[in-house]
């Protein structure tokens, strides 16, 4: 058996990219923060932000489009690895330098900011609640 699935609490660093594939699939990316704290031996707080790759595809993407800096989310996904290389400068004869990053391929996102006051709830449902990318397909 085989499990590969993150689940991320954090905020939204930056204004999320939009982009699409070459057959028009929306691409979403985004980067989250995450932030640990803990007491170290002196008995003071210290903290650690991670920041984390997200992408997200099609339908799932488009939402993902719509999130602004700082909104507050869950992602779920699994993690991936991929390969690109990098050209090591000016040097035109270089041989490029392979680098390996991790994203997470987001296939649930949550908002989790709660909406201004409204008189009426929204209709069917939480509105910052978005089906997985396979209901949404």
């Amino acid at each position: 058996m085989y499990q590969n699935r993150i689940s991320l609490i954090g905020f939204v660093g930056n204004d999320v990219q939009l982009k699409s594939t070459k057959n028009g699939t929306p691409v979403a990316v985004l980067s989250v923060a995450t932030k640990s704290s803990w007491k170290n031996g002196k008995g003071e707080y210290e903290s650690r932000t991670e920041w984390h790759r997200c992408t997200a595809w099609g339908k799932l993407a488009e939402f993902a489009g719509k999130l602004e800096k700082g909104a507050h989310v869950q992602i779920e996904g699994e993690l991936r690895y991929r390969e690109y290389k990098k050209d090591r400068g000016s040097d035109a004869d270089a041989t490029p330098i392979k680098r390996r990053m991790a994203e997470i391929h987001a296939n649930r996102i949550l908002k989790l900011d709660r909406a201004a006051k409204q008189d009426e709830p929204a209709p069917g449902g939480d509105p910052g609640d978005f089906p997985s990318q396979e209901s949404a397909a």
